[in-house]
């Protein structure tokens, strides 16, 4: 059974940074961080393929990096000038080749003004 384990979430205030972990058990194509936030639709965040192309939301690019090491099978999310909107349950996606889609448990995230 794939896994995938987030951490690093917490409260920070806001113009502060977070690092964000997801340690799979196995190697996936496309990696991917989605959040939740009350009231709303999970919403991608950003993406990234084993080869290195990433996606991000207009709401967070420039503000926030993607990046994944690939030896470790672990996905990382960078997070800099935190807004109070940014407050959700952030989640580890992965994409199989095969239209296989797994999620992991969820991390919370919370900024203060």
């Amino acid at each position: 059974q794939v896994q995938l384990v987030e951490s690093g979430g917490g409260l920070v205030q806001a113009g502060g940074s977070l690092r964000l972990s997801c340690a799979a058990s196995v190697s996936i194509n496309t990696m991917g961080w989605y959040r939740q936030a009350p009231g709303n639709k999970r919403e991608l965040v950003a993406s990234v393929t084993s080869g290195g192309t990433t996606r991000y939301a207009d709401f967070v690019k420039g503000r926030f990096t993607i990046s994944r090491d690939n030896a470790k099978k672990t996905l990382y999310l960078q997070m800099n000038s935190l807004k109070p909107e940014d407050t959700a349950i952030y989640y580890c996606n992965g994409k199989g080749n095969w239209g296989q889609e797994y999620w992991g448990q969820g991390t919370q995230v919370t900024v203060s003004s």
